[in-house]
């Protein structure tokens, strides 16, 4: 396993982790936003309007209204992503990582914008009557002109939608599961397989009800579950409301040089935070990423613009409203930056010749350089002697990014191990993972935010909380993505191989709720990555259309919309 997520990182370290993706995913964003001049502003108060359904027709073609797009939209956006995400991205980056999935969601409210609105124009029917739209039919269907010459997008259509197959394994099933068994064993104590195996079994019964089954359970959990996850984070950050001005500062006054060493936190730089604020917010909002107008497509609406526009409170929903109060939960709690009592992953635990002292400044200097400047470091090969649980070998323990502290080595009974276990470059050699090790660290994702929730006069039941909004935030996300794929695997293969790929997905979405955390989350970076590059590029290629089709949307809106002019244009 070690050797895989070794592979999936180094392929990711060449696309999502890449220097060069945020300024792509944000430069999109920036530019669209000042080239339509500042839609995400100056449409808000219309977007509302429309998601209301005041500007609706009879007849109106589609399969789910404004409200029941927006809300399936959100359900595949707001999951691991707002609790799971955002405790990532502040572990990873610190409080400025929170400052950039803020800039990455305002610049992604015209991404949405842009795409949904192209995505909407060209939907089509399939040969079974129901809609089926997304990146890949503007790609298919639409033209644009270079060196006086016309040109269509078919080949990267192709492209996106079996990206779009991967990522909704990696983006809407694997982690969100993951997350979920996660998340119910750390609280309840239940064995992750077993709550694989019941959502499963659930999940299938929502998807192969298709799109009108799926609008229907996501509308009635996407507000619920948000209102739930609403007032408890508003408890907690009330608990602890002499910090939260301070939490505000600390988001933005490291933005330009990184997050300074606080607690077990060793620090960041300005690109890591960076490099991790924009991955997660993408994660989180998914603006650009293509998933959205997948859903948007079912819409019934008379003009491709207005649902356009109803995507713009995507992200604000999500991201700068959701993902900041579960960042200042975090942030006013000080969970982020304390160690915790837990159970080490592997993958995320490295073993280190000779014993640092975390209270040197020059020790956790050499670590900081390992961990953010990519430093070498030597990492222990030999025999690890352990007697009684205790680790006699002269090493330091790193997990989670963080110096380990009273560690404990049980075996596979659950008792103190003696003995020896061989270890490999830092890593034990433990084919069966029938030695856990326990102790002290920080630690990320759904543990670090249930860990926030549980700092407040909710206690214990603050992590419960953490706990089912978790279930149904990314239960929702689940089901929305089986869509996303499903609409995909339409476009390359044709309907009739739908059944297979939702069989795919039902079966991952079991297997992964006892997979390894870390891989699943390299994976889904991954996948993120292969599925935004072809839908930036093409929108971007599209860009004098969708301003035209803007201007267009306008006039025939101040006209009354007569005799429906946008379905002429596009015959």
């Amino acid at each position: 396993m070690q050797t895989l997520n070794d592979i999936l990182v180094l392929i990711d370290s060449y696309i999502g982790s890449a220097g060069w993706f945020p300024y792509a995913l944000l430069g999109t964003g920036l530019f669209f936003t000042l080239y339509l001049g500042f839609p995400q502003i100056r449409y808000f108060g219309h977007a509302l309007r429309i998601v209301t359904g005041k500007y609706d027709k009879d007849g109106d073609q589609g399969d789910a209204t404004h409200f029941q797009a927006l809300a399936t939209a959100l359900s595949g956006t707001v999951g691991t992503g707002n609790i799971g995400g955002v405790a990532l991205a502040i572990h990873l980056g610190g409080p400025g990582a929170l400052f950039w999935m803020l800039i990455t969601a305002f610049l992604g409210m015209t991404t949405k914008f842009v795409e949904v609105t192209l995505s909407h124009k060209y939907r089509e029917k399939d040969e079974t009557g129901r809609i089926a739209g997304g990146p890949m039919y503007y790609m298919k269907n639409a033209e644009f002109k270079m060196f006086g010459k016309k040109f269509h997008l078919g080949w990267l259509g192709g492209i996106f939608a079996f990206a779009t197959i991967l990522s909704s394994f990696g983006t809407g099933n694997l982690p969100q599961i993951n997350q979920i068994a996660s998340s119910i064993f750390a609280s309840f104590g239940l064995a992750q397989w077993i709550t694989g195996a019941v959502l499963a079994v659930i999940l299938a019964l929502v998807i192969l009800g298709g799109i009108k089954r799926i609008v229907q359970v996501t509308e009635k959990l996407v507000p619920g579950m948000a209102i739930i996850y609403f007032l408890g984070a508003l408890a907690v950050i009330f608990t602890n409301y002499e910090n939260i001005i301070p939490s505000f500062i600390s988001i933005f006054e490291d933005v330009l040089t990184g997050s300074a060493a606080a607690g077990g936190f060793l620090g960041a730089n300005f690109a890591f935070a960076f490099n991790r604020g924009v991955n997660r917010g993408l994660f989180s909002n998914e603006a650009g990423q293509g998933s959205a107008p997948i859903a948007h497509a079912a819409a019934k609406a008379h003009e491709p613009v207005s649902e356009g526009m109803v995507a713009i409170l995507e992200p604000f929903i999500d991201t700068i409203i959701i993902c900041t109060l579960t960042g200042l939960v975090l942030l006013s709690s000080g969970a982020w930056k304390d160690k915790i009592h837990n159970q080490f992953e592997y993958t995320e635990l490295d073993i280190l010749t000779s014993r640092f002292d975390e209270t040197k400044p020059e020790d956790r200097k050499k670590l900081y350089d390992y961990l953010v400047n990519d430093k070498k470091m030597t990492k222990y090969t030999g025999d690890l002697e352990i007697k009684e649980g205790e680790i006699i070998s002269d090493v330091t323990l790193v997990h989670s990014r963080s110096f380990a502290d009273n560690v404990e080595v049980l075996g596979a009974n659950g008792n103190p191990y003696t003995g020896t276990l061989h270890v490999k470059d830092g890593d034990v050699i433990d084919p069966d993972r029938s030695i856990a090790f326990w102790g002290e660290s920080l630690v990320h994702s759904a543990p670090l935010t249930a860990e926030a929730f549980r700092r407040s006069f909710l206690g214990k039941y603050g992590e419960y909380i953490v706990t089912f909004g978790l279930l149904l935030f990314a239960f929702s996300t689940a089901i929305s993505w089986s869509y996303y794929g499903d609409r995909a695997t339409t476009f390359l293969f044709g309907s009739e191989y739908i059944v297979f790929y939702r069989i795919l997905y039902i079966v991952g979405f079991f297997l992964a709720s006892f997979a390894d955390t870390t891989i699943i989350w390299t994976l889904s970076g991954i996948t993120i990555a292969l599925m935004t590059l072809p839908n930036l590029l093409g929108i971007l290629l599209l860009s004098k259309e969708m301003k035209t089709t803007v201007k267009e949307y306008w006039e025939d809106f101040k006209a009354g919309f007569p005799d429906d002019r946008n379905s002429k244009r596009k015959n």
